[in-house]
């Protein structure tokens, strides 16, 4: 599946989608026909190691899907400049508009075991940056059944109920599922699809180096793609 020709570039076509706070290209990669699943990579800037390993992933195949559409990067500013929000110190996992929305600034960990070291803005109001407005446009146009959420370090599988989709993930990536992640998320992109009636499943990658992710998950993920696409 991964050929010595395949590793180089991603031969699916992209389409753009929006522009970023600094007028980056938002990129990414249409479904055929009806989206089924969308999958979200690099929300956060500080966790570029969901945007390698589903760029990996991509790098197997030799055309666009026919139900599942990518975004490889969310937010390619923050991850250009090593920063989990965007340009503007936004947390973009904060910024979306739901009823339980918070100006209130967003606390973050710089390590896993951290105490919550780094403060983020959520925006001035919900939706107030380029990047939400534009992946939140995109989700209304293609009105998927289900979206997976690409994070990392937690090494869990988080969503509220325990379904198709989970039990797939649990068993592609080996990691526990838990219904709720410990703390509030205001302003989520988990809650925006709860309110919307969209399944949002967030997948925590485990913390390790990139080569190993791609060595522990990349074939078992790239192979689940494939039976997503066939069902």
């Amino acid at each position: 599946m991964f050929s010595p020709e395949s590793r180089g570039i991603i031969r699916l076509k992209s389409s753009n989608y929006g522009r970023t706070t600094l007028g980056s290209p938002l990129l990414y990669f249409p479904s055929k026909r009806e989206c089924q699943l969308l999958v979200i990579a690099g929300i956060h800037g500080e966790e570029p190691e969901t945007t390698f390993l589903l760029s990996r992933v991509l790098r197997a195949f030799g055309e666009n899907f026919d139900s599942v559409a990518f975004i490889l990067c969310a937010n390619p500013d923050g991850v250009a400049l090593g920063t989990r929000g965007n340009a503007n110190g936004v947390d973009l996992n904060r910024n979306f508009k739901t009823e339980n929305f918070s100006t209130a600034k967003v606390g973050s960990r710089s390590i896993l075991e951290a105490p919550r070291d780094t403060m983020l803005s959520s925006g001035v109001t919900a939706e107030s940056e380029p990047e939400t407005q534009a992946l939140v446009a995109l989700i209304e146009k293609l009105k998927p059944r289900s979206i997976l959420s690409m994070h990392a370090p937690m090494g869990c599988i988080d969503a509220p109920q325990k379904t198709t989709l989970v039990e797939d993930l649990i068993g592609v990536f080996n990691l526990p599922w838990v219904p709720d992640i410990g703390y509030k998320t205001p302003g989520s992109l988990g809650t925006w699809c709860v309110e919307r009636g969209i399944e949002c499943v967030t997948l925590e990658l485990p913390r390790m180096s990139l080569e190993h992710l791609f060595d522990r998950y990349g074939c078992a993920f790239a192979e689940w793609l494939e039976v997503v696409e066939s069902r």
